[in-house]
């Protein structure tokens, strides 16, 4: 029964086949110019793709170094510097909280600390200057 049932198996495969074979000669044979104007796009195409790569230099970001001068000039505490890093990341105070494990109170006084140290009145500008000093990313 298995023997028969292979075999079958084999011949319908088989037949498959040819009548696929059968269609592309006769898709080949039909659409020739059309064939061949597609192949010559794909061969453009994975020309320019890989021109594309090999030419253009990689552009990568320059590594993010802490500036630990201003750091300490600023007199930033390592909990002050990771609400800096919450507020960068354009976290609520509500969220910070709960990422720090701190209370909303602590958060707002880290903040005020914050924005006395680096000389601004508002997030926005915290956040620029942070960057600017290179003490976030």
């Amino acid at each position: 029964m298995k023997r028969s049932i292979l075999i079958y198996a084999g011949l319908l495969a088989a037949a498959a086949f040819a009548l696929q074979w059968i269609e592309y000669q006769y898709m080949i044979r039909s659409f020739t110019t059309e064939f061949y104007i597609v192949l010559i796009g794909i061969a453009f195409t994975a020309l320019g793709l890989w021109l594309g790569r090999t030419l253009t230099p990689d552009r990568r970001a320059p590594e993010f170094e802490l500036n630990d001068a201003a750091l300490r000039s600023l007199g930033i505490t390592k909990r002050e510097h990771a609400v800096l890093e919450q507020l960068a990341s354009g976290q609520s105070n509500k969220e910070i909280a709960s990422a720090l494990h701190v209370s909303l109170n602590t958060v707002k006084t880290h903040i005020a600390k914050l924005y006395e140290k680096l000389e601004v009145s508002q997030r926005v500008q915290a956040v620029q200057k942070a960057k600017d000093l290179h003490l976030i990313p």
